[in-house]
C-alpha cells in the first residue's frame, strides 16, 4: 500500500517479468546509477528503496525486485499483495517475454490492489536491431489495459528514471481519500479526550 504523511508518500512497488528481461538492471540503474553487463539472477526477491521529489511531495519507493524464474512464480503474490505500483518488464528482443508480461498483467488485474498503478516497460531498447516486439502493438495493448507503457534501456539509462517518476506522479491520484466525511482522525491524547468529550 501507499501511506501518506505530510506530503510524504511511502509506496510499495513490485517489479515482475521474465528471467533475463532486465528487472534487476532497471532497479540498479534507478537506485544506484549503475549497469552491470552480467547481472546474476535474483533468487526469491531483492529489496531496494529510493526517494524521489515530485511536485511538492516526496515519494519513498520500497521496491521489490522479484525473481523471473518459473519456480519462484508462486512467491509473487507475497510481494505484489498490498503494492501501490507495479512495473511489468519484458525484453523487446524476446516475444515470449512479452507474452509472459501479459500474463502478469492479467494476474495483477485479478489479484492485485484495485488502485494499483501499472507500468509496462519494454526493456533493452538499445538492441533495436534485434527487436521482436513492436512498440506500436505494445502501445495499443497498454492503452486497452489501462497501463502506461515506455521502452527503457538499463544499459544506456533511456527512460529508466522517467518510468519511476511517472509512477510517483500518478500515485497520489490513485489513493483513496484519507479522511472520508464523518470520520474523526485522532492523533494526540489531547485531541482524543476532546473528541470523546464532544461526542459522548
Amino acid at each position: 500500500m501507499a501511506t501518506i504523511g505530510n506530503n510524504n508518500l511511502n509506496a510499495k512497488l513490485v517489479l515482475l517479468g521474465d528471467m533475463g528481461a532486465g528487472k534487476s538492471s532497471l532497479v540498479l540503474r534507478f537506485v544506484k546509477g549503475q549497469f552491470l553487463e552480467f547481472q546474476e539472477s535474483t533468487i526469491g526477491a531483492a529489496f531496494f528503496s529510493q526517494t524521489l521529489a515530485v511536485n511538492d511531495a516526496t515519494v519513498k519507493f520500497e521496491i521489490w525486485d522479484t525473481a523471473g524464474q518459473e519456480r519462484y512464480h508462486s512467491l509473487a503474490p507475497m510481494y505484489y499483495r498490498g503494492a501501490a505500483a507495479a512495473i511489468i518488464v519484458y525484453d523487446i528482443t524476446n516475444a515470449d517475454s512479452f507474452t509472459r508480461a501479459k500474463n502478469w498483467v492479467q494476474e495483477l488485474q485479478k489479484q492485485g490492489n484495485p488502485n494499483l498503478v501499472m507500468a509496462l516497460a519494454g526493456n533493452k531498447a538499445d538492441l533495436e536491431d534485434k527487436r521482436k516486439v513492436s512498440a506500436e502493438a505494445t502501445k495499443a495493448y497498454a492503452e486497452e489495459n489501462g497501463l502506461f507503457f515506455v521502452e527503457t534501456s538499463a544499459k544506456t539509462a533511456i527512460n529508466v528514471n522517467d518510468i519511476f517518476y511517472e509512477i510517483a506522479r500518478r500515485l497520489p491520484r490513485a489513493q483513496p481519500a484519507q479522511n472520508p466525511a464523518g470520520m474523526v482522525l485522532v492523533d494526540s491524547p489531547t485531541e482524543r479526550s476532546q473528541a470523546s468529550a464532544c461526542c459522548s
